[in-house]
């Protein structure tokens, strides 16, 4: 017997469809990631963030960066006890001239940015990019850095005030963007640098920052 009347027979309300899981599932073309987000668009992106500092007199410092993403370059930085919104604005002006004015500035939802920030912002041409609430993984690479400045540097230093503050970060600075390697540059610095030969001369290892870090290069004989 053929299945055309056993079909036939059947009564579409009686029919049982197959259970969700052994239905084959309609393969969607996935949208751009964040990552991706941030890949695309690294000559065009700088961040911006703020972090504490306590001194021995238990005062608390804030410490604004503005981070470059394309070659992880500290485009800015400053300290002060009293962050506002007008000083914040005041900020993104010093840091970038009107020919070198970004396409986009990545930040979170604090409420220090404010209305002088973003409309200063809006002014320069530059578009914001705010991550999601509670979200700081989607701001990865300034908030690398500040753990990296509080590893390397900050927790290994009693601050005094605002002034010792500044020049330890000044000189943390210094050699970070010239001796610090990173894996996202084919371990190559901030301000790029040619590899010498091993025939100019033996390697010698020279201190920065007061002694916290060191880098190495050869000394020509």
């Amino acid at each position: 017997m053929g299945l055309s009347p056993l079909l036939e027979g059947l009564n579409q309300q009686s029919f049982i469809w197959p259970s969700p899981k052994y239905r084959p599932r309609i393969k969607k073309s996935p949208s751009p990631t964040w990552k991706t987000f941030l890949r695309n668009h690294l000559q065009d992106l700088v961040a911006l963030d703020f972090f504490t500092v306590p001194t021995v007199t238990y005062k608390v410092l804030f410490v604004f960066l503005i981070l470059a993403h394309e070659r992880r370059r500290v485009a800015h930085f400053n300290v002060t006890e009293h962050p506002t919104a007008a000083w914040t604005a005041q900020q993104v002006v010093e840091a970038f001239p009107w020919e070198e004015v970004p396409r986009y500035l990545l930040r979170d939802r604090d409420r220090i940015y404010g209305a002088a920030l973003r409309q200063r912002v809006k002014h320069m041409g530059i578009k914001e990019v705010l991550i999601t609430p509670r979200s700081p993984w989607q701001n990865p690479y300034v908030e690398r850095l500040i753990g990296s400045i509080r590893r390397e540097c900050l927790d290994h230093v009693s601050l005094l005030h605002e002034r010792h503050l500044r020049h330890i970060l000044t000189t943390y600075f210094a050699y970070y963007h010239r001796w610090r390697t990173h894996l996202s540059l084919a371990m190559d610095c901030p301000e790029p640098r040619p590899a010498l030969p091993a025939d100019r001369g033996r390697v010698i290892v020279v201190p920065e920052v007061g002694g916290l870090q060191h880098h190495y290069e050869r000394q020509v004989a």
